[in-house]
């Protein structure tokens, strides 16, 4: 197993904290942080990998300095996520990042998705780029204060962190597209309900899901304005989906395979990503 713990309790536990204290973290727990990086890098199929960086300098005197723009306060331990310029499979790099959240949770670790909230800049200088890699996404990683600043607490409030979309709105049959209902989806129910608890991009949760006998086809709506600035980070968000998806799945025994089929109806205006087929 990749986690000592119930990936589907994991997946509910997990949150986005954004105040941290500033102590760095243990060693065994960083060890285990690194090793399953690496594990995911070597894993990993597309143009991209992931990195820890930490700055030792707790008292923020000195040392490299990592900009957020306020939005994290306190963490001095990020994992960055860098992608080749000529990778567009912004779905499976979601997909690859969300593994290792999961994991630092697993470890006891908080975590933050940050897309557009920290200055690109301010981590390129602390880190060696090749000149066609960039950083689309990093989180902090640690342990977070137990009490939150009031910013942060607002913010919650704000972008509506704890609330999701009901399955109404998320996951449908085909053909008349009339709404799932989760008492009769059986163990699928779980799965679903993860993807449903999945976070997202200013908490859009742009992820449609429709049954279709055995499958289920993932789209993506698109929030209309909403800008995509070099990333793509609702086609991300899709990713975070299918893996939570997949992990929750496989853990339940649920045999199946992800493809991309051709020639999906697809309904309204929405995007067909992939197809998990028992």
């Amino acid at each position: 197993m990749e986690f000592q713990t119930s990936v589907i309790e994991l997946i509910k536990m997990r949150t986005s904290s954004r105040t941290f204290e500033q102590r760095n973290i243990e060693s065994i727990t960083l060890k285990k942080l690194k090793d399953y990086i690496t594990k995911i890098n070597e894993e990993s199929k597309i143009k991209a990998k992931v990195i820890f960086i930490q700055n030792d300098d707790t008292d923020g005197s000195k040392g490299m300095k990592l900009g957020t723009y306020g939005i994290i306060t306190g963490a001095n331990s990020f994992i960055v996520g860098i992608l080749n310029s000529e990778e567009k499979d912004y779905m499976e790099f979601g997909y690859l990042f969300e593994k290792i959240v999961l994991f630092a949770t697993d470890l006891g670790l908080q975590t933050c998705w940050l897309g557009g909230t920290f200055n690109k800049e301010n981590f390129k200088q602390n880190i060696t780029l090749k000149d066609n890699e960039f950083i689309p996404i990093v989180s902090p990683v640690g342990i977070k204060k137990d009490k939150p600043r009031v910013f942060e607490s607002a913010m919650r409030v704000f972008v509506g962190a704890n609330k999701r979309k009901p399955w109404s709105e998320l996951f449908f049959e085909a053909g008349n597209l009339v709404p799932l209902n989760e008492n009769s989806e059986g163990e699928y129910a779980i799965p679903l309900e993860m993807v449903r608890l999945g976070p997202s991009a200013s908490n859009k949760q742009p992820w449609r899901i429709i049954k279709d006998r055995n499958a289920y086809h993932f789209f993506l709506c698109r929030t209309k304005g909403y800008m995509r600035s070099g990333y793509d980070m609702q086609m991300n968000d899709i990713g975070i989906a299918k893996c939570h998806f997949e992990l929750a799945a496989n853990e339940l025994g649920l045999n199946g395979r992800w493809q991309e089929l051709k020639n999906i109806n697809t309904p309204n205006d929405w995007e067909y990503t992939c197809t998990w087929s028992k």
